[in-house]
């Protein structure tokens, strides 16, 4: 038996209350720096070079991001998944993560088509799904807020791809698609975005061969339209680009415009493609920021996906959904610190017995709401760009506008959201469509825009109606060839037609027919387009109210309306003595008197004054004469020095001005108008004096003068302008007429040929 001292006890006492709060000081420390691990799921096609390009991405950015945050309480553990390019198995993937492990997030699936039942799956359990690569805008029509997608959805670049058409002045495109969700989901967008330009469709099956491919190409180039917009995935498209240039759909006057996803993954693939393949092409690629962190990541990713892909060789790159992957992790690592990570668990529902499969007895993650709560608020600047969601979805930047030339990318240009273009050289904005671009090759090597459209191998010809006409060929001149049987129109109206087609965006093919009639009528030609017979018709048709009822017209290229065409009168006056005829008698007389009233009157005045107009009385005479007839064309020499003779001078001056120049424009209007005088002043008088009028054969002139009162034995027709001539020379009575009635362009020709008559 040990007996202890009151010393011993005391000592004893204190080295056990040491022992406790050493203890206690230990569990403190440990409660400081205990770790949270956060499962998070991850679910990636692993046997594909995208999927681990994106994996090694994600690797880095937890390592990074741990590295710079080695203070954080929290931790993202991955749990990675092989959906094996499956649907079923995504989906599998995606049931097993949250039914057996509980994650508190899942990344990914890969690709539109395996994101629907992983999108319904997290709504049910309140597990944010966050993708990085699903881009497809049908996915927006499921309408869960735990979907939340780290790029940018497809319906992001219809802007780019109509600007560029309209840019260029394309009217019309081919949309060539993969008949799934990622092709189907853009379809309305695209619609919606080019509703100035006719889009036509052309899907193509996921599962499609070779054979099958280069049929549904030989069926474009039977098309008008040459611009093609290609949505796939890069691989399908790739092979689609590889057979066009086979048949020979790669040559100049194509254009081949990309979309995003597969400009940024054509040169990412699973069997080394060379772009060679693609010169000439266009394509839209995502911005990304040339930073320095960017490079410096580059160069680690690079050095550690050769580590871990040893077989896959040094020539893979990182790719922009590899960025995004990268982003999304840092995103999601962010989020986790700052949500309350107190129940990070399911709640289990009680399985039922109508709830005996594995979708019925799915728990509900209390961490899910807190955590997209938190994830939604998160901004950065990523390697991507800026880390921003707008309703669960990447906020869009500016597009890449890439050239395809040789094995190279070349940036050609920029679109910004607001809808503009920035020159790749000067980094402005350019509102002129030869400025917004540096210079692109196209197809088959050229530098000249295509126009959008070519002649079809195989296309309906426009029937185009042409009248046969005896006369004014200028207008519409019709030759048939027996042998080819082909009709071939000349003249200023078939002119006019093929310049209005060479305007039109797109080809017109006209097959030109002969209309002849023994009447030459209009009015049944129009009938026979009205009928069907022909697609169009072209000449020299005139619009009138009755024609419009059944046909549309054109607006009119020539002066309209109806005139009446009279012979001249020879009135030339043939008199010597014709430079008296602009004054009348008396007005000579006076105008000569004057002139000898003036003189005197100046002499009276001058001559006590003025040594001018003294002398011998002979002297005197002439020169006062003389100065009066003199100021007719202001040459008088003589001073004159009376006022009183000066006030009579200025006076007499003026008239003097008054009376020449009435003069000349008498004899110019004597000379030249007044010879121009017509037999007939108005159709009053023809109708009134029983005169035969012409019309022109299959003219509407011809009903026209008759509803004005002219009998239809007063009607004569002619042909030609000759023809005109010489019934209008002959007169009515010598079996002609006494006046054409014709359209203005028509009388315009005549005149041209004799315009003497």
């Amino acid at each position: 038996m040990m007996i202890l001292t009151e010393k011993t006890n005391n000592t004893f006492l204190n080295y056990f209350v040491l022992f406790v709060w050493g203890i206690l000081l230990m569990e403190v420390g440990l409660g400081q720096n205990q770790i949270r691990e956060i499962k998070v799921g991850v679910v990636l096609d692993l046997q594909t070079n995208f999927s681990k390009i994106c994996l090694t991405a994600i690797n880095l950015s937890l390592s990074d991001f741990y590295k710079d945050y080695s203070n954080y309480s929290t931790r993202l553990v991955l749990h990675v998944r092989d959906s094996m390019e499956d649907t079923v198995q995504a989906s599998a993937a995606a049931l097993d993560l949250i039914k057996n492990e509980q994650v508190s997030a899942i990344i990914g699936p890969r690709n539109s088509m395996q994101a629907e039942f992983m999108i319904r799956l997290a709504n049910k359990t309140q597990v944010p799904t966050i993708t990085f690569s699903a881009t497809s805008p049908l996915l927006k029509s499921i309408k869960s807020p735990y979907f939340v997608r780290a790029t940018m959805d497809d319906s992001s670049q219809v802007g780019a791809i109509a600007a560029i058409v309209k840019s260029f002045g394309w009217r019309s495109v081919v949309a060539i698609y993969v008949e799934d969700k990622l092709g189907e989901g853009i379809m309305p967008y695209l619609f919606d975005a080019l509703q100035d330009v006719k889009v036509y469709r052309s899907g193509i099956s996921p599962k499609v061969n070779d054979d099958q491919i280069e049929n549904k190409l030989y069926k474009l180039m039977t098309m008008q339209t040459r611009v093609f917009v290609v949505h796939m995935a890069s691989s399908l498209g790739y092979r689609v680009l590889q057979k066009a240039r086979k048949i020979g759909m790669m040559e100049e006057g194509y254009v081949w415009l990309l979309t995003n996803g597969m400009t940024n993954m054509m040169r990412h693939n699973d069997h080394g493609r060379s772009l060679e393949a693609m010169h000439g092409v266009l394509g839209l690629r995502s911005h990304v920021p040339k930073t320095k962190e960017l490079k410096g990541f580059g160069l680690r990713w690079k050095k550690k996906f050769e580590k871990e892909n040893p077989m896959m060789g040094n020539d893979t790159e990182l790719n922009v959904f590899a960025l995004w992957a990268y982003d999304s992790i840092t995103a999601l690592a962010m989020s986790v610190e700052k949500a309350n990570t107190k129940s990070v668990r399911y709640d289990n529902p009680i399985a039922l017995a109508n709830r005996r499969t594995d979708l019925g007895t799915l728990g509900v993650s209390r961490y899910g709401p807190s955590l997209l709560k938190v994830l939604s608020d998160i901004r950065f600047n990523g390697l991507a760009g800026e880390f921003n969601l707008i309703d669960g979805q990447l906020e869009s930047s500016k597009f890449e506008i890439i050239n395809f030339v040789g094995n190279e990318e070349r940036i050609i240009g920029f679109w910004t959201p607001s809808n503009e273009f920035v020159n790749a050289n000067s980094n402005k904005t350019m509102s002129f469509s030869k400025e917004r671009f540096v210079s692109v090759i196209w197809p088959g090597n050229s530098n000249v825009v295509p126009k959008g459209w070519e002649t079809p191998t195989k296309g309906k010809k426009l029937r185009v109606g042409v009248p046969v006409k005896r006369g004014f060929l200028n207008f519409v001149d019709v030759k048939k060839d027996p042998i080819r049987n082909a009709v071939t129109p000349t003249g200023f109206s078939i002119d006019v037609f093929k310049a209005a087609l060479k305007e039109l965006p797109y080809s017109v093919i006209p097959q030109y027919l002969a209309f002849n009639s023994s009447d030459q009528s209009y009015d049944t030609m129009v009938q026979q387009l009205y009928n069907g017979m022909y697609d169009a018709v072209v000449g020299d048709v005139t619009i009138i109210a009755n024609r419009s009822l059944y046909v549309d017209f054109t607006l009119p290229y020539t002066e309209s309306g109806v005139f009446m065409l009279v012979p001249m009168k020879d009135s030339k006056n043939k008199n010597t003595w014709v430079f008296l005829k602009p004054w009348s008698l008396d007005l000579w007389v006076t105008t000569a008197c004057f002139f000898v009233y003036i003189g005197f009157i100046v002499w009276i005045l001058e001559h006590r004054v003025n040594t001018d107009f003294r002398g011998p009385p002979h002297h005197q005479i002439g020169t006062s004469f003389w100065f009066s007839f003199s100021t007719m064309n202001f040459a008088h020499r003589e001073k004159v020095v009376s006022n009183l003779a000066r006030f009579v001078v200025i006076v007499w001056c003026f008239v003097v001005l008054v009376l020449t120049q009435s003069y000349t424009a008498n004899l110019t209007s004597f000379l030249t108008v007044q010879r121009f005088k017509p037999d007939v002043i108005t159709m009053k008088d023809l109708i009134k004096n029983g005169e035969n009028v012409g019309y022109q054969l299959g003219s509407f002139v011809h009903e026209l003068l008759k509803t004005q009162g002219f009998l239809e034995s007063q009607l004569k027709p002619y042909n030609t302008s000759e023809q005109c001539d010489e019934l209008l020379s002959n007169g009515t009575s010598k079996g002609g007429i006494a006046a054409a009635f014709d359209e203005v362009a028509y009388l315009k020709v005549i005149l041209f040929q004799f315009c003497s008559k």
